[in-house]
């Protein structure tokens, strides 16, 4: 941390909060040097604080977001590794259950559509992706080579966001002392560390749809599928009518129908996520959930859609 670095992140800060009439948001230029400052180590903690509070009162700008991206990927890209489809996983639902969609995007890594999953659940109220990937026999990987392993044996990958960067993991952590989530999150769900040609995001308030649209579109993204989703998650409820939002460079944007899939919600007492991996339990609801979050994927990617997801998951490979 030096002089400079603290005047120059200071500009930013007051840049951010002069008062009605005079504050504005953050050009991406100065978006991209504030998060490359943040993540260098360069800035007070006081600055941190006044800093992402400030984002959050002011709302977020597509411009803005996009710079705080650009900042972001200059620490967390991994282009050596080849991926259909980019998967983030910042929930923090307070009523979730296990992470079915994880099924989903393994289920679409085996069928030739390798997914990369990066995140951090340390806010949900439910079971993390870590926790089930271990019921299943896995384990997060570490570093881009274990990610590279992973996608080459399984065609799924999953990187915890600490792994990533610890420090922009520990800055979307303030979350516990600050009581409120940072524009941040939305950074994290953008970042495609692996430049896949496709995401699915899920969010948690509809209204954040349209800033991450106008940000992947800024960000020079190729598809982008959107969605609100069970605790922030990319999951589709299968009960319910509901509706995707997906951008496609060159074309704009557009919103899918999606259809309820089933009459009745999944059983009180949840079974356990690697029984219905394994088929050694069926459960009519959850296997929906997980199906139509595959086709979620499938949609992202242009390549089909719910009669398509079935295939994908009947022809899964509980060991492999």
């Amino acid at each position: 941390m030096t002089t400079e670095d603290v005047a120059r992140f200071a500009t930013y800060v007051a840049t951010l909060g002069r008062g009605p009439g005079r504050s504005r948001a953050l050009t991406r230029d100065e978006a991209a040097d504030a998060m490359r400052l943040l993540l260098a180590g360069a800035v007070d903690p006081v600055q941190i604080g006044a800093f992402l509070m400030l984002l959050r009162y002011r709302g977020e700008d597509a411009a803005e977001i996009a710079g705080l991206v650009d900042g972001a990927r200059t620490r967390m890209h991994l282009p050596g590794l080849h991926v259909a489809l980019d998967w983030p996983s910042y929930g923090a639902g307070r009523t979730r259950g296990a992470p079915w969609f994880l099924l989903a995007a393994m289920a679409l890594g085996q069928s030739g559509r390798p997914v990369l999953m990066h995140g951090s659940n340390e806010f949900s109220g439910g079971m993390d992706v870590a926790t089930a990937l271990a019921r299943l026999g896995r384990a997060p990987a570490e570093t881009e080579a274990e990610a590279a392993r992973g996608l080459a044996t399984h065609g799924f990958a999953y990187m915890q966001v600490r792994s990533l960067d610890p420090i922009f993991a520990s800055l979307l952590g303030l979350r516990r002392l600050l009581g409120l989530r940072s524009p941040l999150n939305t950074v994290a769900r953008l970042l495609n560390p692996a430049d896949a040609p496709a995401a699915l995001d899920g969010v948690f308030h509809p209204p954040y749809i349209d800033v991450h649209i106008a940000a992947a579109s800024l960000l020079g993204r190729q598809r982008l599928l959107v969605l609100k989703g069970g605790g922030g998650e990319a999951e589709r409820n299968p009960s319910k009518d509901s509706a995707a939002h997906l951008f496609i460079a060159g074309e704009g944007r557009c919103e899918l129908a999606l259809a309820s899939l089933v009459s009745t919600q999944a059983a009180t007492a949840e079974p356990a996520i690697e029984a219905i991996w394994r088929g050694t339990t069926r459960d009519a609801a959850i296997e929906a959930r997980v199906t139509g979050t595959i086709a979620l994927g499938l949609l992202a990617l242009g390549q089909g859609g719910d009669a398509e997801a079935h295939g994908v998951w009947e022809n899964r490979r509980p060991d492999g």
